[in-house]
């Protein structure tokens, strides 16, 4: 038997995928923003104040700046190029804006009642076949769902920072989530130039769920004193291969976003590796949040050459 709405709807969907919203111009927002314009969509950001917005696009315009100075063979981009992106940006801070949308990717603070309240502000506003994703990295996305009245619309679209660079995405399927918005949304990405992989709404999805317990089994082999940070961060790079050691990641990633996360994964799980070690909360408790804030594992006076702290 046949499926009901199969590809003949699936391609009609994704055939509508013309105008593309953002909800916030934060460093995820505005990556985002920038990916989907030059993908060749028309892209409004909403932010709720016009300072958000002008630092989100100065971002924006930063990064296009640099695709530009590389060699198009390379990535880069041309400068009419670059012009043309920009032309299908735009922002703003009236939800109204957002009304004739065919995809909206929120990506505001990673706060279910914050995200729940935007998404139940513009649920009567935008159109009806129009598809909602959170760009959310830890929060499950059908407690979010709840919020708006078009459940099987209602899909994760997680994104990795730097957007313009990093190539996955994961694309979340909740137990109310139509097949045929989980098949357009998974080649939406493609068209973003993304390599999509396709995973259920289990806290973590595929990378955190595996990425998050080696960060903090990390922070518990430097407690025990198996290594210094810098040893340790060396080890996996010239051991494993990795690009970045742990400490150097979670830095970059943000030590206060990591903490939050083992908070929403331990609630889900219950075990211990998923639970924040010691250190880790009290770096956080200080208002050492990494490379943003200038301190974390590695002390930034001198983003050059970071230094690595002794606790």
């Amino acid at each position: 038997m046949a499926r009901i709405c199969g590809k003949d709807c699936e391609a009609r969907i994704e055939m509508n995928i013309k105008k593309v919203g953002v909800l916030g111009c934060g460093l995820m927002g505005s990556g985002i923003a920038q990916v989907c314009a030059s993908a060749g969509f028309d892209v409004t950001v909403l932010e709720v104040e016009q300072k958000y917005l002008d630092k989100g696009f100065a971002g924006i315009d930063k990064s296009l700046a640099k695709f530009a100075e590389r060699p198009v063979e390379k990535g880069g981009i041309t400068p009419q190029q670059r012009d043309e992106i920009r032309s299908r940006l735009r922002g703003t801070t009236k939800r109204e804006d957002l009304a004739d949308c065919d995809i909206v990717i929120e990506a505001i603070i990673e706060n279910v009642e914050e995200k729940k309240k935007m998404y139940a502000s513009i649920d009567a506003i935008i159109k009806k076949d129009a598809i909602f994703a959170s760009n959310t990295s830890s929060i499950s996305v059908t407690e979010l769902l709840t919020a708006v009245k078009r459940p099987e619309r209602f899909i994760g679209l997680h994104f990795f920072n730097p957007v313009p660079l990093m190539k996955l995405v994961e694309v979340v399927k909740t137990i109310a989530t139509a097949p045929e918005v989980y098949d357009a949304a998974y080649e939406f990405a493609k068209k973003l130039g993304k390599v999509p992989v396709r995973t259920s709404d289990k806290t973590g999805f595929i990378v955190n769920r595996l990425l998050v317990p080696y960060l903090l089994d990390a922070i518990r082999a430097y407690e025990e004193g198996v290594g210094s940070i810098e040893d340790i961060d060396n080890a996996m790079k010239l051991g494993c291969g990795y690009p970045m050691g742990p400490f150097t990641l979670l830095d970059f990633v943000g030590l206060d976003t990591t903490y939050y996360i083992t908070h929403v994964m331990y609630d889900e799980f219950k075990e211990r590796r998923f639970a924040s070690p010691p250190l880790l909360k009290r770096l956080v408790m200080a208002g050492w949040y990494g490379k943003k804030s200038g301190r974390g594992f590695y002390d930034y006076a001198n983003p050059e050459k970071p230094v690595a702290g002794k606790f």
